[in-house]
């Protein structure tokens, strides 16, 4: 008979940490609402007179404070004064590469519900964000301007971390007209631009989204070389450019409607043209559990999933597409796919 022994005490302290995570989003999500990263990147400030600027309550934010600097996110100092460390830098919505936004939406009440139906999810098989709802997620955010706002701002956060090893991994020198399908904010295109000044861009999502982008493009930059177009990827997308893009869109999606997107593309990609599909890729067992909380994160939120390389493909080819390669691009890949 096996021997029954304890967990180690590192084991369970590990476990703890692990099960209390949501204390640690909700945290720093709070941090990042009231502007403390922003409001601190001048210096160290006094919890008093970041309370007093953002109307919180003193104690309470003191509390916020000292918590998250256990983390190594601020620096606590003498007399309640708090520092931003490397760490929190991160957090600060005026530079580049952050996660501000990001931040700013995991917190949010809605999708926080949405997790809170998971168990449900498992058992059934069914769609927990629209068992909270009764509706998709983005038929929410399109019924829901404010939220839609802050996912387009943190869909700009997310591809600001990646967008230097997407521009750097796929040469557009050539490229007359790059369209980015389902482009949100707009922030991965007006990179592409910027570092391709001879190319054209079109950023293609559904009304609501490109009307909110349209602050964001204007002051890009390239706002005389990036069209807005509204519209349904699931009907039509604007026809015969180079290079069409999409990023972070199939994993929102199952096979089924994944395959009529990518046949919505095919349509209108002339003969010569390229797709990039930018995704995380699902690795072998015991690792990679960015991609594969990703993966949950679409089965509860988008009603998606993530893809190892083998699915990818068969999922290219039964929509006409042959994958050409993969290249690499910081925490994501580059799947180049040509016409079948």
């Amino acid at each position: 008979m096996r021997d029954v022994k304890a967990p180690s005490a590192d084991s369970v302290a590990a476990v703890r940490r692990l099960a209390n995570g949501y204390q640690v989003t909700q945290a720093l999500h709070v941090l990042v609402r009231l502007g403390i990263p922003d409001r601190l990147a001048r210096g160290p400030r006094s919890s008093a007179d970041l309370a007093a600027e953002t109307n919180a309550h003193e104690p309470s934010l003191y509390r916020l404070l000292r918590a998250v600097a256990a983390l190594g996110v601020l620096n606590e100092m003498a007399g309640h004064r708090f520092a931003l460390t490397e760490l929190g830098e991160a957090l600060r919505s005026d530079l580049p590469g952050n996660l501000a936004g990001w931040t700013e939406f995991v917190g949010r009440p809605y999708h926080w519900s949405a997790w809170a139906r998971l168990l449900e999810g498992v058992m059934t098989g069914e769609h927990a964000f629209r068992l909270e709802h009764g509706m998709s997620v983005w038929e929410y955010r399109q019924q829901h301007p404010d939220e839609l706002a802050i996912f387009n701002r943190a869909m700009n956060s997310a591809t600001s971390t990646i967008s230097p090893g997407v521009v750097a991994g796929y040469d557009f020198s050539t490229a007359a007209t790059v369209v980015d399908v389902g482009g949100g904010g707009g922030l991965l295109l007006t990179e592409i631009l910027k570092a391709n000044p001879r190319a054209r861009g079109v950023l293609f999502d559904l009304p609501g989204t490109v009307k909110d982008a349209q602050a964001f493009v204007s002051g890009s930059g390239v706002d005389d070389r990036c069209e807005l177009v509204a519209g349904d990827f699931f009907k039509t997308v604007p026809s015969g450019a180079d290079v069409y893009i999409l990023k972070s869109i199939l994993h929102d999606w199952y096979d089924q409607e994944a395959s009529a997107i990518l046949r919505t593309v095919r349509a209108a990609v002339p003969p010569d043209g390229v797709l990039l599909v930018i995704e995380q890729m699902i690795p072998g067992p015991n690792e990679g559990a960015p991609a594969k909380f990703g993966d949950l994160n679409m089965m509860v939120a988008a009603g998606g999933r993530e893809r190892t390389r083998e699915e990818w493909e068969e999922l290219f080819a039964g929509a006409g597409w042959r994958l050409e390669e993969v290249r690499p691009a910081a925490t994501t890949s580059i799947l180049v796919t040509r016409p079948a």
